[in-house]
């Protein structure tokens, strides 16, 4: 089993890093131990592989975070490792603009944005998350991944799936997507987007720009899925969420203190952090100056039983 390590910059935090990579506590496809281990389960160009992360000390370097892969993609996904725990990221560049930014930024400065190189991977659960509420989606995506996911390589932990190929995707029957939760037309935008996936998986390599125009291409797939998935395959600072029922009031509270907001205040507040907007937003949320959330438009989003 071939192995890895990366000695991470100062100040670093593996768990803020990775934690927006895995969808619920209960992801079949990625999880944090209780000493801190991450694994992690994805479909490589070079097929399946099972990757654990583990992080601890060293005598030389002070601290290395240490990855061990198995599988036919093992080695891919230890070439991606660096890029993966935010090497490629560039924090240095930010310079907060508010008070509560600042703030955030001083408490949370290790803080990279992990960048995956995989497509289809965040796509199709940022699918499942259009217009319904978090935990519908994260219930769609475990169901989905214990019935079709494939048994990881390796000594990965028991329960834990690689997503389906895309083959097994536009196999998935109707009425189990029906019985995940899933409306026909988030069901319809996951397999129109695997007809056209190698050409998807190609805006991994594409500047921001390129790669929201790429994926909306595909019905279905608007700025809002675009945005969500990119900020995990491309690591990109500027991937700003729109259209999002919750952010924009967040951030207009949390940046002026006034309660309501829309896409276009927020694109405002956010004007002096281009090129760094997602990387602000992020950091808004986790400053905790937050109002109370609204009722989802759709909170009987579990539709199984009609």
């Amino acid at each position: 089993m071939p192995s890895r390590t990366w000695a991470p910059p100062a100040p670093y935090d593996l768990a803020r890093t990775l934690r927006v990579l895995r969808r619920g506590r209960g992801d079949p496809a990625c999880r944090q131990k209780p000493d801190g281990t991450w694994w992690r389960c994805s479909r490589t160009p070079d097929g399946p592989a099972a990757l654990r992360i583990s992080d601890g000390p060293d005598a030389v370097a002070g601290r290395l975070i240490t990855g061990t892969a198995w599988g036919p993609g093992a080695d891919w996904a230890l070439e991606q490792l660096p890029s993966l725990l935010g090497a490629d990221d560039e924090p240095g560049a930010f310079r907060p603009r508010h008070r509560v930014v600042a703030a955030a930024h001083r408490k949370h400065g290790g803080l990279r944005l992990a960048r995956t190189g995989l497509v289809m991977e965040s796509l199709v659960p940022s699918v499942l998350e259009q217009r319904i509420t978090t935990g519908s989606a994260h219930y769609a995506w475990r169901r989905l991944l214990n019935q079709f996911g494939e048994k990881p390589p390796g000594p990965a932990p028991e329960g834990m799936r690689v997503p389906p190929s895309v083959a097994t995707w536009r196999m998935v029957p109707s009425w189990e997507w029906h019985r995940a939760g899933v409306d026909r037309s988030r069901a319809a935008a996951i397999l129109r987007a695997c007809s056209y996936a190698p050409r998807l998986e190609e805006a991994a390599t594409m500047a921001l720009p390129e790669a929201m125009n790429r994926l909306q291409l595909i019905p279905g797939v608007g700025p809002w899925t675009a945005a969500e998935t990119l900020q995990r395959t491309l690591g990109a600072p500027d991937a700003l969420t729109l259209s999002d029922l919750h952010l924009p009031v967040q951030v207009g509270y949390a940046l002026t203190g006034a309660r309501g907001g829309t896409d276009e205040q927020m694109l405002q507040l956010l004007e002096p952090y281009a090129g760094q907007r997602h990387r602000a937003a992020r950091l808004i949320l986790l400053g905790g100056r937050l109002p109370n959330r609204r009722a989802h438009r759709a909170p009987h989003s579990r539709i199984a039983h009609l």
